[in-house]
């Protein structure tokens, strides 16, 4: 990061504290991840080629809110995303139909491209295999830890990747933080848990889906759940990590494309 900022430290403010403020600055090709922007201003700035990713609420771009904008555009490119509005059992049934799907036809997909991709990090996100895992843990946490209240030692897998910031502390529910399981059994232990999401959605009824939910031990315990709101969480997790899967399986596609020999490479 070039000349600009005063103050700052990379750390939260206190309250009342000064905030940095980047003046003349270069960020050119700066990353920011995991990173709180909420609040921000800018003025007089040049945005050209960024690429925003998270959760964008209330951003104003030249006066215009680009929240219903992103959503409406997101809606057009893939209807099945809005099945995620729909809390009701029926609703949950049919987005999780939906999604088991959608990621069958993914798996294919990587199965006809070639074996290292699933271990290939684009801008140092999760490979797919990691992504597996990751949605395991999140079954294991929202569907077993929360929607059906267990506490065994065999909730969680201990192959499972914790989101970033709970990581560190993902020991504590039994995860190896050392595992590297092969694409086979994260595959198998995936399609796994899909499954035991559709049975508990085929016996759950509207009364069930309403009652109180501990959430897992990540999340603000004070905070209230339901167990159909725990559903809907790992639903969202399906549908959000298949759009990144997706994209980054297309970045590796593309890479592909560009570093194989031409039909008369060597002929010019």
């Amino acid at each position: 990061m070039t000349a600009g900022a005063a103050p700052g430290d990379g750390k939260a403010p206190s309250p009342g504290s000064p905030r940095s403020r980047f003046y003349l600055a270069d960020l050119r090709g700066e990353e920011f991840r995991e990173t709180d922007l909420s609040g921000v201003r800018m003025r007089g700035v040049i945005l050209e080629g960024a690429d925003i990713d998270g959760a964008i609420y209330g951003l104003r771009v030249n006066g215009v809110e680009i929240a219903p904008l992103v959503e409406a555009e997101l809606d057009r490119r893939h209807p099945e995303r809005a099945l995620l509005r729909d809390r009701s059992v029926p609703g949950l049934r049919a987005a999780h139909a939906a999604y088991a799907a959608m990621w069958e036809q993914t798996y294919e997909r990587v199965a006809g491209m070639p074996p290292e991709t699933v271990e290939v990090s684009v801008d140092d996100e999760y490979t797919f295999v990691q992504t597996l895992r990751h949605l395991v843990f999140c079954a294991d946490g929202w569907l077993r830890w929360g929607a059906q209240a267990r506490r065994d030692d065999d909730v969680f897998w201990p192959a499972g990747v914790a989101h970033t910031q709970y990581a560190p502390r993902s020991v504590e529910l039994g995860i190896d933080p050392a595992a590297a399981p092969s694409y086979e059994d994260a595959l198998a232990v995936r399609r796994a848990r899909t499954r035991e999401v559709g049975d508990f959605l085929a016996d759950l009824t509207p009364e069930r889906a309403a009652e109180p939910a501990e959430p897992p031990p990540w999340m603000d315990p004070s905070e209230p759940f339901t167990v159909g709101g725990c559903l809907s969480v790992v639903l969202s997790e399906e549908w959000e990590h298949h759009s990144f899967a997706v994209r980054d399986l297309d970045v590796i596609d593309g890479r592909a494309r560009d570093e194989a020999p031409g039909d008369d490479d060597g002929l010019r």
